[in-house]
């Protein structure tokens, strides 16, 4: 082989070796990126009900940076899972100026940053609050990295329902951080979020069902259809309604709660059904207003549990309280 030929094939090697050992052009917003803003955004705020109304007291400094830790813990997990997904976010429209996809943060560095993210926030929160709450954390995470991300998501039309326990463990990590414990009170947080993330991310996919086809992600109305789409958001509507009022009903919560939890249950429930008769051709605009409509119920429900704090609610007991005496 003569030398002309041999540095023919070495020079395309060599630069290929130079461009992976430059430095990457990402900039601070990509890295925020990587940690999916808004989803943290509800993460903190969920987190910080379950940490406020629960029974007890945190020092303010304390319970400051147990949400710093449960926000970074959120990145984490947002980092990794658009580590796993990059093939998916390229070819989604919503998603293809993602840092990945758009080349301006390799994927070894969006792993590197989420082990480093989810190291620190596990660690920070066992040593500086306990270890409970830490291991929720470290058991969300993995949770929505590995069992939602790596499996379901891509495995299973119920990728939602299975996966929403992710998003809905954040009060649980709260309310241990002031408690030490997990109280029926969490739970039935917990089950408010794990209820609303069907119809929730079903309206979006019944509107987005292209993309995610195109994706090959196996979402419910891709798999499913539109119909049967429509009446599972219909159903978990009609079970989310009187979940989200359970915290006025068993006492744990006021009538201002009640009130707001009662009129936002019948409003989901109103949409869902408009949506599951719509005609095809209006199908769209509707779960557009469903899926704007569920994001507003959800900070309204908790936002009245904080100011219900605020105002100083104590437990009154169960409005049937003489019954069941």
């Amino acid at each position: 082989m003569s030398l002309v030929s041999e540095r023919t094939d070495i020079v395309p090697a060599l630069q290929r070796e130079v461009a992976y050992a430059e430095p990457s052009m990402a900039s601070p917003g990509d890295y925020l990126a990587l940690m999916k803003p808004r989803v943290m955004s509800l993460v903190v705020f969920t987190a910080l009900v379950g940490l406020v109304v629960a029974p007890g007291h945190l020092h303010p400094m304390l319970a400051f940076f147990a949400l710093v830790c449960i926000a970074v813990g959120a990145g984490a997990a947002g980092a990794f899972n658009m580590w796993y997904d990059a093939d998916i976010d390229a070819v989604m429209e919503r998603t293809s100026d993602r840092p990945i996809p758009a080349g301006r943060v390799q994927p070894g560095e969006a792993l590197a940053f989420g082990v480093v993210l989810a190291s620190f926030s596990v660690v920070f929160l066992g040593l500086i609050i306990n270890w409970l709450a830490a291991g929720l954390l470290a058991f969300t995470i993995f949770f929505y990295a590995v069992i939602y991300t790596m499996w379901l998501k891509r495995w299973t039309p119920q990728n939602i329902v299975i996966g929403g326990a992710a998003g809905a463990f954040p009060p649980m990590i709260g309310w241990a951080a002031t408690t030490g414990g997990i109280g029926l009170e969490s739970i039935l947080l917990f089950l408010i979020i794990f209820f609303w993330t069907p119809p929730h991310f079903w309206a979006l996919s019944l509107f987005r069902m292209d993309e995610y086809a195109r994706a090959g992600v196996p979402m419910l109305p891709v798999v499913s259809g539109e119909s049967e789409t429509r009446w599972q958001i219909l159903l978990y509507s009609l079970v989310l309604a009187p979940i989200g009022v359970s915290p006025w009903l068993l006492g744990y919560a006021g009538i201002g709660y009640g009130a707001t939890a009662a009129l936002g249950g019948a409003l989901m429930v109103v949409l869902a059904w408009q949506l599951y008769r719509a005609p095809a051709s209006a199908m769209e605009p509707v779960a557009k207003r469903l899926f704007g409509i569920s994001i507003l119920y959800l900070f309204v429900l908790f936002a009245a549990l904080l100011i219900e704090r605020g105002l100083g609610f104590q437990h009154f007991g169960t409005p049937f309280g003489l019954v069941l005496a």
